[in-house]
């Protein structure tokens, strides 16, 4: 198997882009590809999440602590280059921790920063014993928004985000998300109507008894929780609900229209036919005897006495 092997950069944005060297004439099983991959280069370590905790940078194959001085306008740039890196949304607190001897720590640029850099090539070797403690939003998942129904008998629109509910049946609008955050409540709103519950299990239940007209629309599913000391919100995609009342799956209704007459009819003809069997049976034998008397003009007396003799 002939193969190459590429030589990149890291700027390159896909593997083509990068130049390769002259092609070998053979390739070992089991090693067609070969990748080496690197990390973003930042974390953040020992806080409640992956978005909070103490600022770190891999730089020159070391992890260190990113050091803090003063805090100055340049270090919430940093926090920020740092948060969005991460992709935990924006900076929402930035603080300092001591400790009791210096040690080794990467030092940030504040003109490098300023650039636009990654924060791993503004980084340089120094000594420190604070260190940038930080916290980012955590940017929200979005919502979800789903319906269920007792009655539902279609489903209608691009990527099924239209239902139709037949009128008067109960169906309900689930609002849920990705746990992030405890507690927090979903706001289901349209253009005529709002209504809010709380998030239990991060989710919430709103109930419809009976659908009626003025329930259709648009609905949208919004989160809200508060986390260190911010307001978060979230919103999902829109949903169309329309109530109608002919269902668009009449299959039900042909049931009860076509089959359960039909079925009365085919009673009714049994009862008919098996009442007239009934009426017109053959009569016993001693009916026969008694008519043929008749038909001889014996009277009923004779009839006796000759049944005596």
């Amino acid at each position: 198997m002939g193969t190459k092997e590429f030589q990149c950069g890291g700027h390159e944005s896909a593997l083509l882009d990068c130049s390769s060297a002259s092609e070998r004439s053979t390739c070992s099983p089991g090693t067609a590809v070969s990748l080496t991959c690197s990390e973003p280069g930042v974390q953040l370590v020992g806080g409640e999440s992956r978005c909070a905790g103490r600022l770190e940078l891999e730089h020159l194959g070391e992890w260190r602590p990113v050091g803090s001085y003063p805090l100055s306008p340049w270090i919430l740039k940093t926090a920020g280059v740092a948060c969005r890196e991460l992709d935990c949304g924006s900076a929402v607190s930035v603080g300092e921790r001591e400790e009791s001897s210096k040690r080794s720590v990467w030092e940030i640029s504040p003109d490098c920063v300023e650039s636009g850099s990654a924060l791993r090539e503004c980084a340089a070797s120094g000594y420190s014993l604070s260190f940038l403690n930080l916290t980012c939003s955590d940017k929200l998942f979005q919502p979800n928004i789903s319906v269920s129904s007792s009655s539902m008998y279609g489903v209608s629109g691009a990527q099924q985000q239209g239902f139709q509910v037949f009128r008067g049946s109960t169906f309900s609008i689930s609002c849920s998300i990705q746990p992030q955050y405890p507690g927090g409540s979903f706001l289901l709103s349209s253009s005529t109507h709002n209504y809010t519950q709380p998030a239990v299990n991060h989710s919430a239940h709103f109930l419809f008894p009976a659908a009626e007209p003025a329930h259709q629309g648009n609905y949208s599913c919004v989160y809200n929780v508060s986390a260190f000391s911010q307001d978060f919100s979230s919103e999902s995609r829109l949903l169309s609900v329309t109530v109608t009342g002919v269902p668009s799956d009449p299959e039900p209704f042909i049931i009860r229209a076509v089959v359960l007459p039909l079925t009365q009819l085919l009673v009714t003809i049994g009862l008919y036919f098996y009442c007239k069997a009934t009426r017109g049976r053959r009569p016993s034998r001693q009916e026969d005897i008694e008519l043929d008397y008749d038909d001889l003009g014996v009277p009923a007396e004779e009839e006796g006495a000759q049944g005596a003799e």
